[in-house]
């Protein structure tokens, strides 16, 4: 078996400031778990943490390293919730199963900075809130249902006027937001370094450099094929989103790929940066192509949003978010712009994460639908417990089938026709 070239961190500001990374080593000689992790992100990262913590060992095999992908390049927000309404998740999973679920979601970002806290994860981590915002009509009803919708299950939410909106965002663009207080921001590579760091010191073996390249039943085990030594375990979770590969049969099929970039400028002068966000919240907007952007502890503006179907290396690949910042903030006319980077991550149809059980002592977790950081973290903790209990062991989330999406060859044409349509409805307020 030849070894694949280690591939570079995509050229990101994280990869320039991050906290430098606990060796792990490639696998290169057999061995026999009772845990085997394919992924070393943040749901596989933190179900291995959880599993330590309980006494299970598990090795967690990365093909890269920990972070590579899209935990260690995204927006850097912790945002609570899915995709989908507190009352949308009880329609569509029953009252039980939703209020679970409702509990879950909305909590994960007080979990997530919990961990870090108790771990002492440096990562640059605040939780001064998300804010959810709207800038046409259409949107900002869709916005006072959900803060409705979350104010009568007794959360921390508020929803602010344009006026409240203008104050804490500086631009006048809004009409509305919701603002929920348990949100809030990281350093992603950081953390995932962090979190790798805190699973090898509770004793788990993590292995970069060691992709899975098959999986199947042999005797009463797993055993899975890397490019140096093999692996047979009691138990697999395949943990791999927006780099889903064919390892497991149709799994590919059942998550659009769909790259997210981001564009990041200098550090800007305390007046700017004071301008900006002032209270330091995160925003991401209400539309058909989602922005999000934040303020770092270093005053450097982070946009992102849907760019193009590839990798990229540069701000000026995604001049659209920096032509839309100046936009919201005239006073970023001139501002130079140092970084421009995306990655991968993984869309279900539903916009719902999938949890499958697809075989004995298989599990499968992906689609965290652009809300990865403070999620997948917590499904580690739900993910462990189901390893360690079996089906027994109820989680805070659906076990559902493998349905592959109908058409999904097409999907590439399908995602690059939607981002410009996006844009364009999004331009004229439609």
């Amino acid at each position: 078996m030849t070894a694949p070239a280690r591939l570079p961190l995509p050229p990101s500001l994280y990869a320039d400031t991050a906290v430098p990374p606990t060796p792990t080593p490639p696998l290169t000689s057999d061995e026999t778990v009772p845990v085997a992790i394919i992924g070393g992100g943040f749901t596989g990262l933190s179900t291995a943490l959880h599993l330590a913590e309980q006494g299970v060992q598990a090795t967690v095999l990365e093909a890269q390293e920990p972070g590579w992908g899209a935990s260690g390049n995204n927006g850097g927000q912790t945002n609570p919730g899915l995709k989908h309404d507190p009352d949308q998740i009880e329609a569509d999973f029953g009252a039980e199963l939703g209020r679970r679920m409702i509990a879950f979601s909305y909590g994960t970002t007080t979990f997530t900075h919990d961990l870090i806290r108790r771990y002492q994860i440096p990562c640059e981590a605040r939780q001064n809130g998300t804010l959810r915002a709207a800038y046409n009509e259409a949107s900002a009803a869709a916005i006072a249902a959900t803060a409705r919708q979350c104010i009568a299950r007794g959360m921390p939410v508020s929803l602010l006027n344009a006026a409240q909106t203008r104050e804490i965002t500086g631009s006048d663009r809004y009409l509305c937001a919701m603002l929920d207080a348990r949100g809030g921001d990281l350093h992603p590579l950081s953390y995932a370094r962090g979190l790798a760091r805190a699973a090898i010191s509770a004793g788990v073996a993590v292995h970069g450099e060691t992709p899975a390249l098959s999986l199947k039943r042999d005797g009463g085990k797993w055993r899975i094929e890397t490019p140096r030594a093999v692996v047979h375990a009691d138990k697999v979770l395949l943990a791999t989103n927006g780099f889903t590969d064919d390892l497991w049969p149709a799994l590919r099929r059942t998550i659009v790929p769909v790259f997210s970039s981001i564009a990041c400028t200098a550090p800007l002068s305390d007046a700017v940066a004071q301008s900006i966000m002032p209270s330091r919240p995160v925003l991401y907007e209400s539309g058909h192509i989602t922005v999000y952007y934040r303020i770092d502890q270093r005053n450097r503006l982070l946009m992102g949003g849907r760019g193009p179907m590839r990798w990229i290396n540069s701000p000026s690949d995604v001049a659209y978010l920096i032509r839309y910042a100046e936009r919201l903030w005239p006073q970023l006319k001139g501002v130079s712009w140092t970084h421009g980077w995306n990655s991968r991550l993984a869309i279900t149809k539903d916009h719902y994460p999938h949890v499958h059980e697809p075989a004995e002592n298989l599990m499968i977790s992906l689609g965290c639908n652009g809300r990865g950081v403070a999620l997948s973290t917590a499904m580690g903790a739900q993910l462990a417990r189901r390893l360690i209990g079996g089906a027994k062991a109820e989680i805070d989330m659906p076990v559902t089938g493998i349905n592959p999406i109908p058409f999904h060859a097409f999907w590439p044409v399908g995602v690059t026709a939607a981002v410009l349509t996006g844009r364009v409805r999004d331009r004229l307020g439609l």
